[in-house]
């Protein structure tokens, strides 16, 4: 099934922060949080058993659990196991370094096999408190985790996870299926199989103002001409653009500080949130179905939803487009 058949809305919830992303997040902050997405009608969740070693799951499915199942769109990822043992020695966590060290400290085992997916999946349903998972995506797959190795991983999944959750959305357990990472050449190679093919694909931090012109090269036309969607994740670059100091999980460089800099020289001259100017650009290429947002304190829930709705003028994309600060080949929301 195509991603715009089952996503209820153009932004989802990302819950990322609630698996103590950063800082250890209070229970009852991240529950205000939850509740404000819910009463403003964010009705798309995304989790992953990864974030704070199924914290952010569990945190989501004190929301979810109460809610009728048909009145939301859950997704969650595969590729890690949860234990009940606390782990023993530090984590590896790639590129992401220690972005959960506050999370859980139960252990996590990183596999792509078709046994531990299943394992995967019934965790995660334990954690989440519900019966089903409409969309499931191959976690990680990628360089900034495996380096070298990434390619061995993905035929690990390929043999594995792919085939299980081809299995499963065709027997009408889930809805639809595909890869979540951080890098473009994964779902590059997962487009080119002949099957398992995935339904779409969340894409964290390659879509971005700050991050799009290798997307836009080789990926972006190849889902375009396959009817494959794209769930965009972390549009502001892990916060650097939505008044943090954080850019791919780490502090921001000087180079993008100077980028953020002007990016906001430019939306402050024509009166437009910076915030905004971020999700619907996000959202402007054809292939991008919906934008996932994180948060932890509740008014950012309204700053996203206030983002997504700002009227923007033509203008403002017309000079973004000169400044140079975006790829030719982005599309632009009015067609600038």
């Amino acid at each position: 099934m195509e991603l715009d058949q089952i996503l209820p809305g153009r932004i989802g919830y990302g819950s990322a922060p609630l698996g103590n992303m950063f800082r250890p997040v209070p229970d009852d902050e991240a529950a205000a949080t939850l509740n404000a997405a819910w009463d403003q009608g964010i009705r798309y969740y995304d989790t992953a058993p990864l974030y704070g070693a199924g914290l952010s799951e569990i945190r989501l499915g004190g929301l979810l659990s109460q809610k009728p199942r048909d009145s939301f769109v859950l997704s969650t990822k595969v590729g890690r196991v949860i234990l009940d043992e606390v782990e023993s020695e530090s984590r590896d966590l790639g590129e992401k370094g220690s972005l959960f060290e506050h999370g859980r400290p139960n252990k996590i085992v990183h596999e792509w096999t078709a046994e531990a997916t299943e394992r995967s999946i019934e965790g995660s349903l334990e954690r989440l408190g519900v019966d089903r998972l409409d969309i499931l995506w191959v976690h990680d797959i990628a360089q900034d985790f495996h380096g070298d190795a990434w390619l061995q991983k993905f035929e690990e999944a390929r043999t594995g996870a792919f085939r299980v959750l081809s299995r499963l959305r065709d027997q009408g357990v889930i809805k639809a299926w595909g890869l979540g990472v951080n890098r473009t050449e994964p779902i590059e190679l997962a487009l080119a199989l002949d099957e398992p093919r995935p339904d779409g694909f969340l894409l964290a931090g390659r879509y971005s103002l700050l991050d799009h012109e290798h997307a836009l090269q080789r990926l972006l036309p190849m889902a375009e001409e396959q009817g494959v969607g794209m769930v965009v994740g972390g549009p502001y670059s892990s916060g650097i653009l939505a008044g943090g100091t954080h850019f791919e999980y780490q502090d921001a460089p000087p180079e993008i500080v100077e980028k953020v800099r002007r990016l906001k020289q430019l939306t402050d001259e024509y009166g437009v949130s910076i915030k905004a100017a971020a999700l619907q650009f996000s959202l402007a290429h054809p292939v991008s179905k919906a934008v996932v947002a994180g948060a932890t304190k509740p008014s950012r829930i309204a700053e996203d939803l206030a983002a997504l709705g700002e009227d923007i003028p033509a203008d403002f994309w017309t000079a973004l487009r000169a400044s140079g600060l975006v790829s030719p080949l982005a599309p632009l929301p009015g067609g600038a």
